[in-house]
């Protein structure tokens, strides 16, 4: 048995494919121990440390920080006896300075290959894909030849890209001064006046308001590319300066890439855009709203807070929003289940999700089992929830299993909104701003403290007079929480 052993990257959470190295805790020639952390990876779910599987001496890093591997990629290689002696095999030795060492032909296969700038067009087989990398079937590396485009109707053949083709007789000339529309950069007219651009850059020349047809290209067989472009719409920003006669803000106005700031959507990010559109258009939404008079609540709020063993705990409305919505699926507990295609899960425990805003994004931990809390253990739970959030440090199974979500918009000053359902889960709760408004009591108008709330649920599983008795259950209880408690506990 080898005493290398190269650790692959682990599926860290639900079906998760990729994660981004952020940092490396160890480098080579650490000593280290059997589960001592090694390295930080974001996930689409979470920034996690991954623990080492086997004690020894790290031998060799496959991939630096910042690089996105995909789950069962080798990042690591580790000596699993590093008193047995040199390595007898020298293929495996890193090279001195501390650069890459020659992976073994297991990690071959998963490596990504980033061809030589400007070898192959970006686009073909081959060519620099996304991140730098080349897709290729795993055993096989990249081409080494260049792939041949079927060829255009009217265009350029495709033997243009391996043998270079005999300029065709323009069918009339031209001065030599003048660019004639239609031409490459070389000055092979393509038929119907076309020119060779990719989609990407014929965008960024609509935009910036350049005619493709009179440039000259730089890139391979004549094509624009977008320096191409962007060299164009500077000249003809410095060229029109002399004779600009409109005001300051308009002649200085530039709409151009140089104002645009380009965010990669990966992590978080990236499975927070996938669920919600996944959800938006595979469950049929319903919202309904209802507006609460809190008053009551709050005040039982200030007198929970002054008791004793209370003291020490934090306690906020959010704690007796969540404790209505458990009472209120005893209450209903359809509202707490799963659409599964021919059947539906009626889930006898509530995974209660808080969704949360963190730096790095949108993420919904939530609080196993919530409906045999205590209101004290849920008090600490919450707080325990919220405090890991901020701190980035949530684990993906913290994020697994939801079964029913609450969205705090209050705490932005919003009053309500018309959440999307989480993947998987058949409501959603938002919790708008607690204001004093002025409210009809006891037949007087008077200054109350008052909120809205915004309930979205899967009209496949909950019909309007279950969302509806629901959503004023919820209601009922913040309006009087001690008579509720009464009344149904």
């Amino acid at each position: 048995m080898s005493r290398i052993k190269e650790f692959n990257l682990p599926d860290l959470g639900e079906g998760l494919t990729e994660g981004e190295i952020l940092s490396w805790l160890v480098k080579v020639g650490d000593t280290i121990e059997l589960n001592q952390p090694i390295v930080e990876v974001e996930t689409a779910k979470a920034a996690v440390e991954i623990p080492a599987k086997w004690a020894g001496q790290v031998h060799a890093i496959f991939h630096p920080e910042g690089t996105t591997v995909e789950v069962g990629t080798p990042i690591i290689a580790i000596d699993t006896d590093p008193g047995a002696g040199p390595l007898a095999e020298p293929s495996t030795t890193a090279t001195p300075g501390g650069s890459l060492p020659t992976p073994s032909a297991a990690s071959l296969a998963a490596v990504e290959v980033a061809p030589a700038e400007g070898m192959v067009e970006p686009g073909l087989i081959g060519g620099p894909a996304p991140g730098g990398r080349t897709a290729v079937l795993v055993g096989y590396g990249p081409r080494t030849t260049s792939a041949k485009r079927r060829p255009r109707k009217g265009g350029v053949p495709a033997q243009a890209e391996a043998t270079p083709a005999p300029a065709p007789v323009a069918p009339a000339p031209q001065p030599a001064a003048v660019p004639t529309p239609g031409q490459n950069g070389q000055g092979a007219p393509l038929a119907g006046g076309l020119v060779l651009a990719k989609p990407p850059v014929r965008k960024l020349a609509k935009d910036l308001g350049v005619d493709l047809r009179t440039l000259t290209g730089s890139g391979p067989l004549g094509s624009i590319t977008r320096e191409d472009v962007q060299q164009a719409a500077s000249g003809a920003v410095a060229a029109a300066e002399p004779i600009a006669v409109t005001s300051a803000a308009t002649s200085a106005a530039s709409f151009g890439a140089d104002r645009e700031q380009r965010i990669p959507v990966k992590g978080v990010r990236k499975l927070t855009a996938e669920n919600m559109s996944r959800s938006a258009f595979t469950a049929p939404h319903v919202t309904e709203f209802l507006t609460v008079d809190v008053t009551r609540a709050m005040k039982a709020l200030d007198r929970l807070r002054d008791r004793r063993e209370w003291r020490d705990v934090r306690v906020s409305p959010l704690l007796l929003v969540a404790k209505a919505v458990l009472l209120a699926v005893k209450r209903h507990p359809m509202v707490n289940s799963t659409w599964a295609g021919d059947e539906i899960v009626v889930k006898e425990y509530v995974n209660l999700g808080i969704a949360a805003a963190t730096e790095r994004g949108l993420i919904v931990p939530n609080v196993k089992d919530a409906g045999r809390l205590s209101l004290r253990e849920l008090a600490d739970a919450l707080t325990d929830l919220v405090q890991t959030a901020k701190s980035g440090r949530t684990s993906p199974a913290d994020m697994s299993g939801g079964t029913l979500t609450i969205t705090n918009v209050g705490v932005f000053g919003v009053d309500t909104g018309t959440p999307i359902l989480p993947p998987g889960e058949s409501a959603i709760l938002a919790f708008g701003a607690v204001r004093e408004m002025p409210w009809v009591h006891k037949g007087k108008v008077k200054a109350r403290q008052v909120t809205t709330l915004g309930l979205s649920f899967d009209h496949r599983i909950i019909d309007g007079e279950l969302g509806s008795k629901f959503l004023r259950d919820i209601g009922d209880f913040l309006a009087d929480p001690e008579a509720a408690l009464l009344a149904w506990t």
